[in-house]
């Protein structure tokens, strides 16, 4: 059964492409059904981040252009938004990019681990959901397992190189030192957590963060020393934020152009720095124009990245080659159902056979036919109907110079060659 994968990146659509492609919770399930439906498949899982919106689909076949055709309309887009960043991959191509996927060897930061937990979520999303079966959660556990032994073997992990690394860095050129300073973080996600953690390394002054679930920013305010507010909060304390990341799920802008204007105002026009993470945006676009305001959004961020880099760069070519191993593996157990299914149809068909010949016979016996003829005609039938099929196409092969198929059929039929064999 192929794999398919379908979708965009940060490789083949630019952020106001990808953002309107995403898709959040409350159309995770929808989305996955209609996947399925738009082109027949038995399974699938949706990866969605900022940086990627992926269909993961085990089915019989691939209509071309269904899965675009059928998302344009899931997502009410303009086709020519979207025309060209697309991209398709099946087979052997598609289990590769999975496995290169988990191990972060296809993200926009190299290495970085957030994207084997949020892969995790999508797994689990599709396995609550009824989505996914014995085919793409195999190669989920196998994908997991692949980006542990590149974690465990590799270096690729070992240098602080991510957008949130990115993120205080920058910060730190333009502002110098921190510790005066005060960071104002919305969202309480993994990526939120790593950017505190850089923060409070730089000895930040203060932080604030802001949650659409006050308990989970009171959490993690209290993990990282902070001060945790209400999402509806935020406006109150904008003007406080020398420093802003927000990376949440909110389909919608949480931080309007005219709200950082007036927070500008009352900072008597201090710089404010701003990280947008999200995708969709947080922040809306025209805050970048306020003077005195330093937005950048992820796709800014991938222009700054270039320490540590090296490193990594040696270390993805070792985690290529566990990642090329582990395909072929996969690979090899795809082949392997195959086969199976192959052995248990071919069964069935001479079981059916078979009880068709033997039910035949009987009747012939209770009629009061001869028992020895019942016996010999029963064989030879079952001979001839077993053989005839093999025996046509062998003919059929050697006519037309198929030599391998003659040969397969030797091997798989067990017969000696009688030009050698006694």
């Amino acid at each position: 059964m192929p794999i398919i994968v379908f979708g965009v990146s940060h490789k083949t659509a630019p952020i106001d492409v990808r953002e309107k492609v995403a898709l959040d919770a409350e159309q995770l399930k929808a989305a996955l059904d209609g996947a399925r439906q738009a082109i027949g498949a038995r399974e699938a899982l949706i990866l969605s981040t900022c940086n990627r919106t992926e269909f993961y689909l085990s089915a019989d076949e691939h209509p071309q252009g269904q899965l675009a055709d059928w998302l344009v309309q899931f997502k009410s887009l303009d086709p020519k938004l979207v025309d060209g960043h697309f991209y398709t991959l099946e087979g052997p191509q598609a289990i590769r990019h999975t496995l290169r996927v988990a191990c972060g060897l296809d993200s926009m930061v190299l290495g970085e681990p957030q994207i084997l937990g949020q892969l995790k979520q999508a797994y689990q999303a599709s396995e609550s959901g009824g989505s996914i079966g014995k085919t793409l959660s195999k190669l989920m556990q196998y994908a997991f397992t692949v980006a542990k032994k590149v974690r465990t073997e590799t270096a690729i992990g070992q240098t602080p190189v991510s957008v949130a690394y990115a993120a205080v860095r920058l910060a730190r050129q333009i502002h110098g030192d921190l510790s005066t300073k005060t960071a104002l973080l919305i969202g309480a996600g993994d990526t939120i957590s790593l950017v505190a953690n850089h923060l409070r390394s730089q000895h930040i002054g203060r932080m604030i963060i802001a949650n659409r679930t006050l308990s989970r920013s009171e959490e993690l305010a209290r993990e990282l020393g902070g001060i945790a507010i209400a999402l509806t909060d935020i406006a109150q304390h904008l003007w406080e934020a020398d420093i802003l990341v927000s990376s949440t799920a909110s389909p919608l802008p949480i931080i309007q152009r005219k709200a950082v204007a007036a927070a500008v105002r009352k900072r008597r026009f201090e710089p404010m720095f701003l990280v947008d993470l999200a995708v969709p945006r947080d922040i809306e676009p025209g805050v970048a124009e306020l003077d005195d305001v330093y937005l950048y959004t992820v796709d800014d961020l991938n222009n700054v990245i270039t320490e540590n880099m090296e490193l990594r760069q040696l270390a993805a070519a070792q985690a290529e080659e566990i990642v090329t191993l582990h395909a072929q593996n996969f690979m090899d157990w795809l082949h392997s159902l195959d086969g199976n299914a192959m052995i248990v149809a071919y069964r069935r068909q001479a079981e059916a056979t078979r009880d068709e010949l033997l039910t035949k016979a009987q009747r012939q016996l209770a009629a009061g036919e001869d028992p020895a003829h019942v016996l010999r005609a029963l064989a030879n039938t079952l001979v001839n109907k077993l053989v005839h099929h093999p025996t046509t196409k062998i003919r059929e092969a050697t006519i037309e110079g198929r030599s391998e198929l003659v040969l397969a059929a030797r091997e798989l039929l067990n017969i000696r060659d009688p030009d050698t064999d006694a």
